[in-house]
């Protein structure tokens, strides 16, 4: 599964020296100016500091645990906890506070900052006159909605009556050395015990570091591509595949539920038409490096960025284009773009508008795609496994695909390496408990980590039941893992696998129509302690399957739409229903 727009966060760079130089940077300008820094604690109890995350994978918890490691250098005494793990009670005892949030989907909050969101927008939040704060928000600005789950918090802290420690950072996706400046200048103003650094003080060991052993975004590994096989059948209209890296003597570690980065090389079909449409060569050199390496390796050219399309709608004179833009209609925009790359852009000018150099110069960089590892790494024996659909379509009179997923499938082989690295997504978990149930909803490639989850159960010799809701287009050729799922069904480990395949039948069904057809079984599943998973897509498929399960609830469980959400309320402030969904 593909988490698309990618990326709500990525872990933060585990290559320390660029962590801690940022980090240290922001202590030294602080010495400089003669500013006092607490390194270490007063006399008495440590001072105590909040920092609370928001994150859909998992990743911004990476962010706040490396804050916490560099408050504790500052002799504080860091709390790190999840949003959702917060009320209104809690946060009026608080005196200092960080929160490190991104922003998922167009601008909504990240599933784990909801309840707190709610919460703190209510007419009941508490007054917070004696609080400090400072918001450090995560996000893309290729969306509408950039950072705004940290604007929302930040504004609304400051409406309660808290004050700000600093002024809110918004990050876009390359954020690494802005964020470790901002919490290298914003860390000490927690700090309520004077004393100054000395130069011999050890920084702190990055806690992201050590948890991916140096692998990162910046620095992936060059892992080996064992298998690259179709999942789907000949006669799909799509292209499911499995791959398995082989991670080699990387010490790369993950859990069921973690998502791994792949490093994508751009199209060179595209690189090439794009040196075209620029008058240039492949050896033009850009502040030292080949044209077509920067567009191959180092820049976004399949999403044409905001500063692009901003810059070709000020001297095209696109009357289409103009319109959309001076109107803010995110949709006709959404519509005018769909399909359209940085090529169909380029194209909209006249020829050689902008140079090589103007044109890089409007380009993101080139992102990581994150996906759900589909293994567990108790049975993958040094590989770890993805499930992907490979993106291909037809527009503007050339083929065209995903970034990353056609790269893979296409350029690849078993035997080439690509760029990988492991994103931790603690908040996406088996139970703790081995005798608790599960039921799980993962249509397409969406069952990608429950097959990890069942590979998982199966090799702890867990007893809880558990049940998959899957479904596709089509059983002949869309039942992905077929053999392994029915040898999952014959040995007990699957207790119960519910199907639904949207064009087998003159209806459709989808896997909500299962949902509602067992309702109630679901229902008492959940009442024997069942965690609820969903992965897929959030902005159909996830939003039917949890009116369903509220539907079922109120049905099943006897109550009114608002003791009905409620009880959803409370499955998710216990960690029992969680999503991973794009």
């Amino acid at each position: 599964m593909m988490i698309p727009h990618i990326p709500e966060d990525a872990p933060f760079n585990s290559d320390q020296r660029a962590w801690l130089a940022g980090f240290m940077a922001g202590l030294n300008s602080r010495l400089i100016a003669g500013d006092h820094v607490a390194t270490t604690p007063a006399a008495g109890a440590a001072q105590p500091i909040h920092i609370l995350y928001g994150t859909q994978t998992g990743n911004a918890e990476l962010v706040a645990m490396d804050a916490a490691e560099a408050a504790k250098a500052l002799g504080m005494a860091p709390q790190v906890r999840g949003l959702d793990d917060i009320d209104m009670a809690a946060l009026a005892e608080m005196r200092h506070l960080v929160i490190v949030t991104s922003t998922y989907g167009e601008g909504e909050m990240p599933d784990n900052a909801q309840l707190f969101w709610e919460a703190l927008s209510a007419d009941t939040a508490p007054r917070l006159e004696s609080l400090k704060f400072a918001v450090l928000a995560l996000g893309d600005t290729g969306y509408d909605g950039f950072c705004q789950a940290g604007k929302l918090i930040d504004t609304r802290l400051e409406q309660l009556g808290a004050t700000r420690m600093a002024a809110r950072l918004d990050c876009d996706v390359d954020y690494e050395d802005a964020a470790a400046h901002w919490l290298g200048d914003t860390l000490p103003l927690a700090a309520d015990a004077p004393a100054i650094a000395t130069a011999t003080d050890s920084p702190p060991k990055s806690a992201a570091s050590r948890k991916t052993s140096g692998w990162s975004r910046k620095n992936p590994y060059a892992s080996t591509l064992a298998v690259n096989r179709r999942l789907s059948g000949a006669a799909s209209t799509k292209e499911i595949r499995h791959f398995e890296f082989d991670l080699g003597d990387s010490g790369l570690a993950y859990e069921a539920g973690d998502a791994l980065g792949v490093m994508p090389v751009n199209d060179p079909v595209l690189v090439d038409l794009i040196i075209q449409a620029l008058g240039a060569s492949a050896e033009t050199e850009i502040n030292g490096s080949p044209l077509a390496a920067l567009l191959s390796t180092r820049y976004e050219i399949s999403t044409p960025s905001r500063d692009l399309i901003a810059e070709v709608e000020r001297r095209a004179a696109h009357e289409e284009l103009s319109h959309v833009l001076r109107n803010g209609d995110r949709e006709a925009l959404d519509g005018f773009l769909w399909s359209r790359d940085a090529l169909d852009l380029l194209s909209l000018l006249p020829q050689r508008a902008l140079n090589p150099t103007e044109f890089v110069g409007l380009l993101k960089p080139l992102q990581h795609r994150a996906y759900s590892i589909s293994s567990s790494p108790k049975e993958a024996n040094g590989h770890v496994h993805l499930t992907v659909a490979s993106v291909r379509y037809h527009a503007g009179g050339r083929n065209r695909g995903g970034v990353c997923s056609t790269y893979m499938a296409d350029r690849v082989a078993e035997g080439m390496s690509a760029g990988i690295f492991v994103s931790q997504n603690k908040a996406f978990r088996v139970p703790g408990n081995d005798d608790a149930p599960m039921i799980m909803v993962g249509p397409g490639t969406g069952i990608a980590p429950f097959r990890a989850f069942l590979q998982e159960r199966r090799a702890r010799g867990a007893t809880g039941r558990n049940w998959l809701f899957f479904g596709d287009q089509r059983r002949e050729t869309d039942f992905i893992y077929e053999q392994e799922l029915s040898v999952m069904s014959r040995d007990g480990l699957l207790t119960r696998l519910d199907l639904a395949f949207s064009r087998d039948q003159q209806a459709k069904i989808y896997v909500q129509t299962r949902m509602k057809e067992n309702g109630k079984a679901l229902f008492s599943w959940l009442e024997d302690g069942a965690s609820f998973y969903v992965c897929g897509d959030a902005s159909r498929m996830a939003r039917d399957v949890d009116m369903a399960l509220s539907d079922i609830i109120a049905d099943h469980g006897g109550f009114t739409p608002e003791k009905a959400a409620d009880y959803l309320a409370n499955l998710k402030r216990e960690k029992r229903y969680l999503r991973d969904v794009y």
